[in-house]
């Protein structure tokens, strides 16, 4: 894309808070009303940031105005980009404004030594509206579903008492306490599997740690629900072979950010009685709607959600660029 003489793309560590505002209360407002999604509590995590200016990315000014925002994060070798959004942009297919910032974000991210992979999910986007600067940098696109459950016509609030747990195994809410055996399920849950290649995260037992914590103490995902979290042990060695995590995103909406069962037991109907028990947990919190969101590819994972009520309500895409893969 050409940029016109009136846009001027500038370091986003030179803008305060106050500056940056409004564009972010519009942004929040389209979380609202296109995924159902509150997102102002991760709105002010980042204002904070914001004000710190410590955050590495750009602020597009059109004819003076600030009109759009782009920021990443460096975790060691490997750069996130959190956030792209542009007023009046983000619907469709033609965002001049995000391409522009986009292209500037990985321009910068590819020439910084000792990065050598980017990852990225821009969930706002639909599939296909930023290939233009993805692809001819050499990323690799992921299609991933947003889906969305009406709990109250789901399959899994509309028998009289919930499916029975497999001998040799109980069930139980979260506890701080499960937190390194849970990374330690996640860890081994993902070994080789297509997720793996989205976020690295999974691909090692310190990634999956971190990326527990994030999920847990951090707002991007909503706010963590314990109560409407589960685990299954084996009840003999007690060890967690089965997890569903959950946030709330909105005080009558849920949003499941981990569903995983250990390899040896898969397909075995763990999976439905997690997604059972947190359903019919979040029913008596008066919650109505549950969401999440999965890899495109993963057809067992898509096929569980599918039979359970949960329909697609946007289809976007993970990228990826992997230096090292490349090479």
């Amino acid at each position: 894309m050409t940029e016109t003489p009136q846009l001027e793309i500038l370091d986003l560590r030179h803008f305060s808070a106050a500056q940056l505002a409004p564009l972010l209360r519009d942004e929040a407002t389209r979380w609202r009303d296109r995924l159902q999604w509150d997102y102002t509590k991760a709105t002010h995590l980042l204002l904070e940031y914001l004000d710190g200016r410590i955050l590495p990315g750009f602020v597009a000014l059109y004819k003076g105005r600030v009109a759009g925002y782009a920021f990443c994060v460096y975790e060691g070798e490997k750069a996130v980009i959190g956030d792209i959004y542009a007023f009046d942009e983000t619907g469709g297919q033609s965002n001049p404004i995000c391409e522009t910032l986009l292209q500037h974000t990985l321009e910068m991210l590819q020439a910084t030594p000792a990065i050598d992979r980017v990852e990225s999910q821009l969930l706002m986007f639909p599939a296909g509206a930023l290939h233009g600067p993805f692809l001819s940098r050499g990323f690799q696109a992921f299609p991933r579903l947003f889906m969305m459950c009406d709990l109250h016509a789901s399959p899994l609030t509309q028998s009289a008492s919930p499916t029975k747990l497999t001998s040799g195994f109980r069930i139980q809410a979260w506890r701080p306490e499960f937190y390194d055996p849970a990374a330690n399920l996640i860890h081994r849950a993902y070994a080789g599997h297509m997720d793996s290649g989205i976020n690295d995260q999974y691909r090692t037992l310190h990634g999956a740690q971190r990326f527990l914590h994030n999920i847990i103490r951090f707002p991007g995902c909503g706010s963590f629900d314990a109560q409407n979290s589960w685990v299954i042990r084996d009840a003999r060695t007690l060890s967690i072979e089965g997890l569903i995590l959950c946030s709330r995103v909105r005080e009558d909406i849920g949003h499941i950010t981990q569903l995983c069962i250990s390899p040896g037991i898969q397909r075995h109907g763990l999976g439905h009685i997690l997604l059972e028990h947190c359903a019919r947990g979040f029913v008596q919190d008066k919650v109505t709607g549950l969401s999440l969101t999965v890899t495109e590819a993963n057809s067992s994972a898509l096929a569980l959600y599918q039979r359970n009520g949960f329909k697609t309500l946007h289809r976007f895409e993970a990228m990826v660029w992997d230096d090292k893969s490349s090479s």
